[in-house]
């Protein structure tokens, strides 16, 4: 079985990390089927190029073309979409001759992919299958698109011959809106299920990975919930790593809530690293706004680390009171409250029966064969 995935979001020149839970889905796939991987998008570069990278048993075409940024906006659409096109027939033609025809197209995030999976349904009876994790059916911003955009979108959802998501609660929203009508679960890959499964961590030593930005994933209201508790637990302290706009705002706060000797800022780290950092942590936080899956929840659990955690939407799938605690969004004391009841009791959180709780679920293994199962199931009903 040959599957081309066709992804919107993918790490390479453009941003080494965009889209790496995609390649991750992409290599626990490949483990299993033969998978080709067709990435289009645009740099600020002269001339298209294409690249053929084999690595973790992939392989990829990055098919870059130059972005157009002088003029009008509605004259840059209009080149940069004709740019996309001829870069993705150059891609293609590379693709088939290198690679062959694939048996099954795998699109991954709305819109420009599952145009291109429709098509060449039309063009060729090779069924398409379209995956979504995209925050914006949760946030509403969605709703605020075109109209036209969000008529495309319906249309070529209900002629995809499946489509999944990341989480139960996404395919839920999404089927609230109209947009499809039944959905299957296939969760992203969490890593570090196959790593020594480190010692518990200080019980004080928190620990938060996230984008800093502060709408989304509410990083303020972790420092002021370390703030309320810092006088009756002295050793408690924070963790973050990420880096972002509101960094500077952030560390303002640190300053105002008096936590400099509390809080430290590592910055962006490679997954590696941050999975390192981890290992050392006592707990994990999420206090995200909205998540539709939240890899950092399962990379803490992956870890044997209790994890804190909002009803934003992914952890719900993940947490369980033997792995960790689950407050409403936006609640400082709810969060502040979860905070000391980790510290005092940080000994009843084992770490083998907390990684137990998402090996299962989100292990490459299980993803791979989650999706295998799916292609499987549509070709034999053709």
């Amino acid at each position: 079985m040959h599957v081309l995935f066709l992804p919107k979001w993918f790490p390479g020149r453009n941003d080494p990390q965009l889209g790496d839970f995609l390649r991750k889905q992409a290599i626990a796939t490949a483990a299993q089927v033969k998978v080709s991987v067709l990435f289009v998008t645009a740099l600020d570069i002269t001339e298209r190029s294409l690249e053929v990278l084999e690595e973790d048993g992939l392989w990829e075409l990055h098919c870059y073309y130059p972005r157009c940024r002088r003029g009008p906006s509605a004259w840059r659409t209009l080149i940069n979409l004709q740019r996309y096109l001829m870069a993705t027939r150059a891609g293609l033609v590379r693709l088939l001759r290198e690679r062959g025809s694939p048996d099954i197209l795998h699109a991954h995030i709305l819109l420009r992919p599952a145009i291109l999976a429709w098509w060449w349904r039309l063009r060729t009876g090779t069924p398409y299958v379209v995956s979504e994790q995209s925050s914006g059916f949760m946030t509403g911003a969605f709703a605020h698109r075109p109209g036209w955009y969000r008529w495309l979108c319906r249309n070529v959802l209900r002629r995809a011959n499946a489509i999944t998501t990341v989480s139960a609660h996404l395919g839920a929203q999404m089927k609230a809106t109209g947009l499809i009508e039944a959905y299957e679960v296939v969760p992203n890959v969490v890593p570090g299920v196959d790593r020594p499964l480190p010692a518990p961590g200080a019980p004080g030593h928190f620990l938060m990975v996230a984008d800093l930005v502060d709408a989304i994933k509410n990083v303020s209201g972790v420092l002021r919930a370390l703030a309320a508790i810092k006088e009756r637990n002295p050793g408690a302290r924070l963790e973050l790593i990420g880096d972002g706009p509101d960094r500077a705002m952030l560390e303002h706060l640190c300053v105002e809530l008096d936590l400099r000797e509390r809080v430290i800022f590592r910055g962006r780290l490679p997954n590696t690293a941050v999975l390192d950092h981890m290992a050392n942590a006592g707990c994990v936080i999420v206090n995200s706004r909205v998540e539709t899956f939240s890899v950092v929840t399962g990379e803490g659990l992956a870890m044997g680390k209790p994890v804190i955690a909002t009803r934003c939407g992914g952890p719900e799938a993940f947490i369980s009171p033997e792995n960790g605690i689950l407050v409403a969004v936006d609640d400082g004391p709810a969060l502040a409250a979860a905070m000391e009841h980790m510290l005092q009791h940080h000994a009843n959180y084992a770490p083998e029966r907390i990684r137990a709780t998402v090996r299962s679920r989100s292990g490459a293994a299980a993803v791979g064969n989650g999706f295998r199962t799916l292609y499987e199931r549509i070709l034999h009903a053709r």
